[in-house]
């Protein structure tokens, strides 16, 4: 299903080979992000990011980058989150030299010019003004603080304004010495390649790259005693609402029964959150579950946008379907429907080149193991109706709910009267 490639520096090139396709996707998955910075850092790794795309010595501006992609008929974009940074791009399988060429020379040769770093420090200055101005993104933000608090992973993956404007070029230039090396990159590539020659190619632009060790992050704890509450006022026509408890690391034996779980829970509009919340008691047009996996510790949460009015039957029957999954087994069917959702998305995002090379590459930068797609529906497979319930009633405890809310209160009692499971 792939190829693994470790060079002397450390970097892992990873191909999976598709020779039905025409395009060729490649990443850089590299493992750091958000929880790797300080307060006073809050945003580096999002920074970064954005300043790979401004230029080097041999493409000096974002327009030279962009047409030399592009140019190709190419797409590319890169992301930060809380464990990772991917820079990628997919082109037609005859550009796969320039792709190469061009996302090699933002890694190692990132010009970081003063005058560009103070143009994209207002571009993400907006940036943070428009998640504050969404409240369907904010309350995401104000969840994670009661899940994480005073860490990290409760932060904004992309800072604070306060933290954003104090980040100079040298703070810059720093993080990224500290953390883009070879040991803390996989390289995986997916389409109509040969693995041999992907390996002579990066070798002869990688092969060199200074080894450094790889980066390290600030474990999570898990202390929570009791329910927590954020109520933010914003007079908005909806109330947008999130529940979440701590879940399980990214290694978890129960990682799989946790996203059958999920699935029967809310995704899609035959889980039970929509048919419930939507279809048959219409308090919600957008209502779905979550779950976020990280290295050591994760979360599973609802979300829903519902009207001021409407606030508390909402809430009320939220925490029923979490309390429903802990006092009744998952019928057969039901449980046969979640399993095939899953399975096939899967197999429905496998047909594509940076979803293949994502899957892999994802999984080797982060860790625990790598598995093949079929590893993984064996998995998906095996979930059953105790597993579920079980689970359900390890996760989902009244001291350990989270809310966060953003509408048109004021007054948070009324709220935490409703934290209970």
């Amino acid at each position: 299903m792939y190829h693994k490639t470790v060079l002397e520096n450390g970097l892992r090139i990873l191909t999976s080979p598709m020779p039905h396709t025409y395009s060729v996707s490649m990443g850089f998955f590299l493992g750091v992000g958000s929880r790797y910075e300080t307060d006073e850092q809050g945003g580096a790794s999002h920074f970064i990011e954005h300043m790979l795309f401004k230029g080097t010595e041999k493409r000096p501006t974002a327009k030279d980058i962009a047409i030399a992609i592009e140019g190709i008929g190419g797409v590319f974009n890169a992301g930060t989150s809380r464990e990772l940074t991917t820079y990628w791009t997919k082109v037609a399988q005859p550009h796969l030299d320039v792709a190469v060429d061009v996302l090699v020379d933002m890694l190692l040769r990132a010009r970081f010019d003063p005058e560009e770093i103070e143009k994209e420090r207002r571009v993400i200055t907006e940036e943070i003004n428009m998640i504050f101005d969404a409240p369907d993104s904010w309350v995401h933000v104000l969840i994670n603080q009661l899940v994480w608090p005073d860490h990290p992973l409760g932060r904004g993956i992309i800072g604070t304004k306060e933290s954003v404007s104090a980040l100079d070029r040298e703070t810059l230039l720093a993080h990224l010495e500290r953390h883009y090396g070879p040991a803390n990159c996989v390289v995986s590539l997916a389409g109509n390649i040969e693995h041999e020659e992907v390996v002579e190619k990066l070798s002869n632009y990688l092969g060199h790259w200074p080894q450094r060790e790889a980066s390290q992050h600030q474990p999570a704890r898990d202390d929570q005693a009791q329910a927590r509450l954020h109520v933010h006022y914003r007079d908005t026509e909806q109330t947008h609402l999130c529940f979440s408890v701590p879940a399980l690391p990214r290694g978890h034996p129960d990682r799989f029964n946790l996203r059958v779980l999920n699935t029967v829970l809310g995704e899609g509009m035959s889980s039970r959150l929509f048919l419930e919340i939507r279809e048959r008691r219409a308090l919600a047009y957008s209502v779905h579950s979550y779950i976020a996996a990280l290295q050591d510790t994760g979360a599973a949460g609802i979300y829903a946008a519902v009207d001021p009015t409407r606030v508390q039957p909402a809430i009320k029957a939220m925490l029923s379907e979490w309390d429903r999954l802990r006092q009744e087994k998952v019928l057969a069917d039901e449980l046969t429907k979640a399993k095939e959702f899953l399975k096939g998305r899967l197999m429905l995002q496998m047909e594509d080149t940076f979803s293949v090379a994502a899957w892999f590459g994802q999984q080797e930068i982060l860790g625990p193991d790598v598995l093949t797609l079929d590893e993984a529906i064996t998995n998906i497979e095996a979930a059953t109706a105790e597993d579920i319930q079980r689970l359900a009633r390890k996760l989902f405890l009244q001291e350990k709910l989270n809310l966060a809310v953003v509408g048109p209160f004021e007054d948070q009692e009324g709220f935490r009267e409703l934290l209970k499971l």
